[in-house]
C-alpha cells in the first residue's frame, strides 16, 4: 500500500492524486448514469431499442471523430504547451483556426449523414427501418464535435473538473434524468435518441461558455504566426490514430449490426458498457496526466516523466482489480439486472472485461506516445491492430455472434497495447506494464 501513502508529495504527484481522484469520481458518476440509462432503456423498451440506440450512437461517434479532424487530442497538446509558457496569444490562434476548419466540415458531414441515412440503413445494415433513427442522430454531429473540442481545451489549461464533467458526465447525466421521466409517457424507440441529441446541443453551448470564461479568450483578431499546415501536421495523424482506435472499438457493433439482429447488438452493448468498469480509472487518470506528459516532455524532464508515468500506472492497476473480480464472480447476476435476455452475453462480458483489464494494466502507453511527439508511430500501431480487429470480426461474428465480436475486440486490444508497451520501452527506457511484485525495467 506504499503507493497510496506518501509523507511528502511534490507538486506533480499532488496534482495527479487530487485531480485524478475528482476525475475518477466524475467518471464513476458518468458511467453510473450511463448504466442507469441503459437499464431504463432495456427495462422499458427492450433489447431491440438498446440495439438501435447503440447503432445510432456508434454512427454518430464515427462522424464526430471525422468532423473534429483530430483537433481534440491536438488542441489538448497545443493548449497545454502554449498555456504552460503563458503564450495565450498562440492558444487563441490555434483554437480559432481549429474552429474555422471544424465547423464547416462538421456541418457538411451532418448534411451528408442526414441525406445518406436511407442508403446506410438499407445497403450497410440491411435494415431500412433504421433510416429515421440515423436522420435523428445526424443533428448531433456538429454540437458533439464542438463539445469534444472545448472539453479538451479545458483539459489543456488544467481545468480537469470542468473537462471531465462535460466530456464524460453532462450529456448522459441530463439525458438519464429526462429520459427516466419521459419514458413513462412515451414508449417509442426514438425517445432516447431525441433526448440524447437535445442534451448534446445544450451541453455543447454550456461547455463553450465555460471554456471562453476560463480561458478569457475572445473572437477578436489574432496574430497569424501559426500556419494551418503546422497545425494539421499534428491533428491529421492524431485524427487517423483516434479514428483507428475508435474504429477498433466500434467494429464489433457495426459488424454485429450488419450480420445480426438489433436485439443481439443491444445485449452486446450492455456487456460492453459493464466491461468498461475494469478500465474505468485509465481515462480518469489520463485526464490529468496527458497535459502533464506533454509539459514534462516539452521541458526535457525525462526522469520526472518516467516517475509520474509509473505512479499513474500503479494507480490504474489497483483501482481496476475490484471491478474485474466482481464481474468474474457474478457475470450472470450483473447482466440479469438489465433483463433475463441479457444473460446470453455472459461470455462476451468476461472476454471484454479481461481485455479491458489487460489494456489498463499495460498503462497509457499510447497516450504517452501521442503527447511526446510520437503520434505517427501511435497511428501505425493502431492501424495494424484495427486491421486485425476488422478481419477477426468479419470471420467470427457471422458464426459466433456477440462472442466472436468480444473475442475479436479482446485480441486486437491486447495486441495494440503490447506493441505500444514495446515501443515505449525502446524510446524511453522503461516499461509501462505493472503487476504486483514486478520491478519496472529501466
Amino acid at each position: 500500500m506504499k503507493l497510496f501513502f506518501f509523507n511528502k508529495l511534490d507538486n506533480n504527484l499532488k496534482e495527479i492524486f487530487a485531480g485524478s481522484s475528482f476525475a475518477f469520481g466524475l467518471n464513476i458518476l458518468g458511467l453510473l448514469c450511463g448504466l442507469v440509462l441503459t437499464l431504463v432503456i432495456t427495462r422499458n423498451l427492450g433489447a431491440d431499442a438498446m440495439g438501435i440506440f447503440s447503432l445510432s450512437y456508434t454512427i454518430l461517434s464515427i462522424f464526430v471523430v471525422i468532423g473534429t479532424l483530430g483537433f481534440g487530442t491536438a488542441l489538448l497538446r497545443f493548449v497545454a504547451d502554449y498555456s504552460s509558457t503563458n503564450r495565450w496569444d498562440l492558444v487563441k490562434e490555434v483554437y480559432l483556426k481549429a474552429l474555422r476548419l471544424i465547423i464547416p466540415f462538421s456541418f457538411v458531414l451532418t448534411i451528408l449523414l442526414f441525406y445518406c441515412s436511407p442508403y446506410i440503413a438499407k445497403y450497410i445494415f440491411n435494415k431500412e427501418h433504421l433510416t429515421i433513427y440515423i436522420k435523428m442522430i445526424s443533428f448531433g454531429v456538429l454540437p458533439l464535435a464542438l463539445l469534444n473540442i472545448n472539453a479538451e481545451c479545458l483539459r489543456g489549461i488544467k481545468k480537469i473538473k470542468e473537462s471531465v464533467f462535460f466530456s464524460k458526465v453532462s450529456v448522459v447525466l441530463v439525458g438519464t434524468i429526462i429520459f427516466s421521466i419521459l419514458v413513462f409517457y412515451v414508449k417509442e424507440y426514438y425517445l432516447p435518441i431525441v433526448i440524447y441529441v437535445i442534451c448534446i446541443v445544450l451541453m455543447s453551448i454550456l461547455c463553450w461558455i465555460v471554456w471562453m470564461k476560463k480561458s478569457r479568450l475572445s473572437f477578436s483578431s489574432y496574430n497569424d504566426s501559426l500556419e494551418y499546415k503546422t497545425i494539421l501536421s499534428v491533428s491529421v495523424p492524431m485524427l487517423l490514430s483516434k479514428s483507428s482506435l475508435l474504429l477498433m472499438a466500434w467494429t464489433d457493433t457495426i459488424i454485429l449490426g450488419i450480420f445480426r439482429t438489433e436485439g443481439e447488438v443491444g445485449i452486446y452493448s450492455v456487456a460492453f458498457r459493464v466491461a468498461i468498469l475494469t478500465s474505468l480509472t485509465l481515462p480518469a487518470i489520463f485526464s490529468i496526466t496527458a497535459s502533464k506528459f506533454a509539459s514534462l516532455h516539452g521541458s526535457g524532464e525525462t526522469k520526472e516523466l518516467k516517475r509520474v508515468f509509473r505512479i499513474s500506472t500503479k494507480m490504474v492497476f489497483w483501482t481496476s482489480i475490484p471491478a474485474l473480480l466482481t464481474i468474474c464472480l457474478f457475470p450472470s447476476f450483473i447482466l440479469g439486472i438489465f433483463g433475463s435476455a441479457f444473460k446470453d452475453g455472459v461470455y462476451a462480458l468476461l472476454m471484454l472485461s479481461f481485455g479491458y483489464f489487460l489494456a489498463s494494466i499495460f498503462g497509457s502507453a499510447g497516450h504517452l506516445l501521442q503527447m511526446t511527439g510520437k503520434h505517427k508511430l501511435h497511428l501505425y500501431l493502431i492501424l495494424s491492430a484495427t486491421i486485425i480487429n476488422i478481419i477477426l470480426n468479419i470471420v467470427l461474428v457471422p458464426v459466433y455472434g456477440m462472442n466472436g465480436a468480444a473475442l475479436s475486440t479482446m485480441v486486437s486490444m491486447v495486441f495494440a497495447r503490447l506493441l505500444m508497451v514495446i515501443f515505449v520501452y525502446k524510446l524511453f527506457g522503461f516499461t509501462t506494464i505493472y503487476f504486483p511484485l514486478m520491478k519496472h525495467i529501466s
